[in-house]
């Protein structure tokens, strides 16, 4: 099966990406997967204060994570698999593309303006050609009627 690994957080942009995806998957008898990473976590001295730290990220990626599932299901009848991670986020995408031979290409979202995230920076920058699948960036500036014609 062809799977498309986008990369969701809080972003306008995530949201196009993943509805990209989804279409995409849509017409190729594919799949979703839903990536947020979690920032990895400053040391903090005190254990129960970093254990809360940690634990309240987890819960925000979590619950990120479960509604653009939702609306994933909701317009496109796809049930993605969802993974939350920590780490560097090119260093957490290769791992995940070198384990999952399944997974086709790898959909970014751009903001609409302004400087590009620090993942399209780095796809699109001097690590471009590095990966095995395609690196996919859809412009945030995208309407739902351009997306679901484009896709």
């Amino acid at each position: 099966m062809r799977i498309y690994l986008v990369v969701v957080d809080d972003t306008p942009e995530a949201e196009i990406a993943l509805r990209f995806a989804a279409r995409r998957a849509v017409k190729t008898n594919g799949g979703v997967e839903i990536l947020t990473l979690l920032p990895p976590q400053e040391f903090i001295a005190f254990g129960g204060v970093q254990a809360t730290i940690e634990e309240e990220a987890r819960h925000h990626a979590e619950a990120l994570v479960q509604g653009a599932a939702g609306t994933l299901f909701e317009e496109s009848g796809l049930r993605p698999s969802i993974t939350v991670r920590e780490g560097e986020g090119p260093k957490v995408i290769r791992e995940m593309i070198a384990g999952n031979p399944e997974i086709a290409a790898l959909v970014l979202g751009a903001a609409a303006s302004g400087a590009p995230g620090t993942l399209v920076a780095h796809f699109s920058g001097t690590d471009a050609g590095a990966l095995p699948v395609p690196v996919m960036i859809i412009p945030g500036s995208l309407s739902l009627e351009a997306i679901d014609r484009l896709s």
